[in-house]
């Protein structure tokens, strides 16, 4: 749809809000920022905005694919990240 005000067109885009699709950026920026192990934080992160930009776009199927492989990836990111700081705490007094 093109709107022109004064003499400016502008291209409007309308995201349909029927199917809500979770892109699960906050989670994947803060899997990134303070868990990341093997990168798998900064991989959910792109996979969070590739989601975001199909769901823009007005690919939800794709938008789904995205988010559920983000959804994933920060569920296997923050349980390694998880993991490896138990070890590291049991593991430090052990080693000292």
């Amino acid at each position: 749809m093109i709107k022109e005000e004064h003499g400016v067109k502008s291209a409007v885009t309308h995201i349909r809000s029927e199917t809500s699709v979770p892109d699960h950026v906050i989670w994947s920026l803060f899997n990134t920022l303070f868990v990341n192990p093997c990168c798998l934080g900064f991989i959910a992160f792109a996979y969070s905005v590739k989601s975001r930009d199909r769901k823009t776009v007005g690919d939800l199927t794709g938008a789904q694919a995205c988010a559920s492989t983000a959804k994933c990836l920060n569920i296997w990111a923050l349980t390694v990240g998880i993991l490896v700081t138990i070890a590291l705490t049991i593991l430090s007094p052990v080693v000292l």
